[in-house]
């Protein structure tokens, strides 16, 4: 059964991998969270939830000081009938209701619960799937050695031509790639990855203009157009914990 409560991680803590029988909704109350699958991982500052379907074996890892709430649901229980891990947006009003559902260990449905839990569910339907922040992982050969290079430092700036004479493949042949193997183009993965990047660098309260050259942004305004565009906030009001 996935549990239903709070967890205390320390910053670089992790929860090795493992499955559930039952749904999860996993939510970072502060830090940010990422799962982890062998499709890929998934990123989840304070403004984002992350829903982990029954039977997906997931690691989980913490950066900052993580407050770790679980929703663990039946799996006759899919308010947006997902069957992948996705990442859910969290207004106001879902974020209180899953620190309240989950302040006590589920010892039994009382009324005042099952109406919580009710209104709970109805604010997840009503909660719009994130993908953008989902980073997967390759499975072809040159791909796996091009995105290891990148993760290594996302801000290395060349061209896919450049890095693919270092894996010895075209950039044709790397471009059809990424579109097959990972259904996105290399200039919207390595976005991904920077905009992965930058959450863990502001959780350790690096400045901004700092984290826009780590990440390779051209720009500080260049990062904070595209993190406000992401996120719905500015990378300056971005919560560290």
């Amino acid at each position: 059964m996935a549990p239903t409560r709070t967890r205390r991680l320390a910053p670089g803590g992790s929860i090795d991998a493992h499955r559930h029988d039952d749904h999860q909704i996993v939510y970072a109350g502060r830090g940010v969270l990422t799962v982890t699958t062998d499709a890929g991982s998934w990123v989840a500052p304070g403004t984002r939830a992350i829903w982990v379907p029954a039977g997906v074996v997931h690691a989980h890892r913490a950066y900052g000081e993580l407050d770790l709430h679980l929703v663990g649901l039946p799996v006759t229980e899919n308010p947006l009938g997902l069957d992948a891990p996705t990442v859910l947006a969290v207004s106001p009003l879902l974020r209180e209701l899953l620190i309240a559902y989950t302040r006590a260990e589920d010892d039994g449905e009382s009324p005042e619960r099952a109406r919580l839990r009710a209104v709970l569910l109805d604010q997840l339907r009503a909660s719009d799937a994130q993908q953008p922040l989902h980073l997967p992982t390759p499975i072809a050969p040159p791909l796996r050695d091009l995105c290891a290079i990148l993760r290594a430092d996302p801000g290395d700036g060349r061209t896919l031509a450049e890095l693919g004479r270092q894996v010895g493949a075209g950039d044709r042949t790397l471009s059809r790639l990424f579109r097959s193997d990972l259904g996105m183009t290399f200039p919207q993965w390595r976005t991904q990855l920077r905009l992965h990047h930058a959450l863990i660098l502001l959780t350790e309260r690096t400045p901004v203009t700092a984290v826009a050259h780590q990440c390779g942004w051209s720009s500080a305004s260049a990062f904070i157009e595209v993190f406000r565009r992401t996120f719905g906030h500015t990378p300056g009001s971005h919560p560290a914990e």
